[in-house]
């Protein structure tokens, strides 16, 4: 079967590795253009592109699939990539671009997208993100039929994966990306025998999960320590939960739910290092302040003093 992958970050680059290691034929893959990271703000490879120069695969990097768009130019040019590809179907993880109607159209077998969530619950950009920020016991993968709406096709695959109470986007991000790997390849083995069922999503329990802000990062202490504490594991790694202190943005990392209460923000014990919140208190254990590196609360306060009684700022 040839296929085209279209994919960015990490999550995709998970399943690209996997169904190359199956033997599928990757007549093309997409992804992103390069763009500037680091210190130096040089302009980076994606993840999916790293892995199709190692291994000498046909890429493509436009900057829109839309004909009548911004980049008509770039757009042309991957139609005609992916027509000369003579592909039986797409695979989509994590791309970042809208998949116009030319494209769905295109391959015999349809755009298949890996999703991670338990839709139609969190559709949208951060659905890893916003389950653990939410509370959600679970979550999972979905592979799904394109249609040109926000994640709303038909389901193919389904399969469930608890969320523990230590688990971070980033530790829940790695056990979905290898399960989405894997049920892309049995979903396309499937495919192949004319073995797949396409189930419509139910109506019931839409929600959306909304593009993380660097904005949202800021620790409001008025709110439940259980939330707060939820929002610190969902923006591990990025954005990073954080707070204000003595003029500098420090930003928390792990913390603990306990019994006590105070003025939310007010520091109430130092030992170990006890904040008071909405509801409830939070044993801040892990912190970074700027320019370092993470550290334990003990670490921390010896090169970071915060002191019983100091008030940690509110957002603006």
């Amino acid at each position: 079967m040839r296929i085209a992958f279209a994919g960015t970050p990490e999550f995709a680059r998970a399943a690209l590795q996997r169904l190359h290691a199956a033997g599928f034929e990757i007549a093309l893959v997409l992804t992103q253009p390069d763009r500037p990271a680091g210190r130096g703000m040089q302009l980076q490879p994606s993840a999916v592109k790293q892995f199709a120069l190692e291994h000498a695969l046909p890429l493509a990097q436009p900057r829109s699939l839309r004909l009548d768009g911004k980049y008509p130019d770039d757009a042309a040019a991957a139609r005609q990539a992916l027509l000369d590809a003579r592909i039986d179907a797409m695979i989509v993880a994590a791309y970042g671009l809208i998949l116009p109607r030319w494209v769905l159209d295109l391959p015999r077998l349809g755009c298949l997208n890996i999703h991670g969530s338990l839709l139609p619950r969190w559709r949208g950009a951060a659905p890893i993100h916003r389950a653990i920020e939410a509370g959600d016991a679970e979550t999972g993968i979905t592979i799904m039929q394109m249609d040109e709406g926000l994640d709303t096709g038909d389901m193919l695959l389904i399969e469930r994966e608890p969320i523990g109470a230590a688990d971070t986007t980033a530790s829940l991000h790695d056990r979905l990306a290898d399960m989405g790997a894997r049920l892309v390849v049995e979903a396309l083995e499937l495919a192949a025998c004319g073995g797949l069922t396409r189930t419509p999503q139910p109506t019931e329990g839409v929600t959306y999960a909304h593009k993380i802000e660097k904005a949202e990062a800021a620790i409001d202490w008025r709110q439940p320590a259980a939330a707060i504490e939820r929002r610190v594991r969902a923006f591990d790694p990025f954005p990073g939960a954080n707070f204000r202190h003595g003029g500098d943005t420090i930003k928390l990392w792990r913390a603990e739910v306990v019994d006590a209460t105070g003025t939310p923000g007010t520091v109430l014990r130092a030992e170990p290092l006890t904040v008071a919140c909405g509801e409830r208190a939070l044993v801040l254990h892990e912190l970074q302040r700027p320019g370092g590196r993470r550290a334990g609360a003990r670490e921390f306060l010896q090169a970071r003093p915060i002191a019983v009684g100091d008030r940690l700022a509110d957002p603006d």
